[in-house]
């Protein structure tokens, strides 16, 4: 199986963005993670569809943006359009979100569904046909370097019983705590595509040796 790794920007210094998504990219990493935060979906504030754009103008690798926003419809035509490769929403409170993903896939996008630590797997249910991608949070979102859920790995077990019953499974993507340590836990779950913030730009000894690390961990 071909895994993918996902390097999350949330952890990266913004003083020198396009040098650190480089030494990604030559360091092998699959897709660039962008959260977006609007303060009122999660407690944070971050990063909009002009992050996006300068993410595109630096690579061509995925952009894997993560929208954990309240009403993301009326912001995915401007994240389409600062180049998005990946849109990923959430079901929690979204009324619109079956509409939403096939607007999203319409546009020519991966589309995928987050879910937070407290969501059940059961509400992807009838939800899965229209998604190309899941992504099961293993913290609660809002901000990076906090500690693993493992009572979560359950949950991404459960994601991959549904994901198996889909004429075209989609993608499992894991995302929070994910280090040499976590990521292997979370693969035997099912988890193939996998994000990684302080474990690649923290790593003690370079992003290249942090990636080598994870990837590791993978064989």
């Amino acid at each position: 199986m071909n895994f993918i790794l996902s390097a999350s920007i949330l952890s990266a210094n913004f003083a020198n963005l396009q040098s650190e998504i480089n030494a990604c990219e030559k360091a092998g990493v699959d897709w660039i993670h962008i959260d977006v935060m609007d303060g009122h979906f999660v407690p944070n504030l971050t990063m909009g569809p002009f992050i996006v754009e300068a993410c595109r103008k630096i690579t061509q690798l995925p952009l894997d943006c993560h929208l954990m926003i309240e009403q993301p419809e009326n912001l995915v035509d401007a994240f389409i359009k600062a180049g998005a490769t990946n849109i990923t929403i959430h079901p929690e409170n979204n009324p619109n979100i079956r509409e939403t993903l096939s607007y999203i896939k319409g546009a020519g996008c991966r589309a995928g569904i987050a879910i937070n630590p407290s969501t059940p797997a059961e509400v992807i249910e009838p939800l899965i046909d229209y998604a190309d991608m899941i992504l099961v949070m293993t913290v609660n979102p809002g901000y990076s370097g906090q500690k693993f859920i493992p009572e979560v790995v359950g949950k991404i077990t459960k994601v991959f019983a549904l994901a198996q019953k889909c004429q075209t499974p989609p993608i499992i993507e894991v995302d929070g705590g994910i280090n040499s340590e976590t990521i292997s836990l979370v693969k035997t779950a099912g988890a193939n595509a996998f994000v990684s913030a302080s474990a690649i730009f923290h790593y003690p000894a370079g992003i290249d040796l942090g990636v080598k690390k994870l990837r590791a961990s993978l064989l």
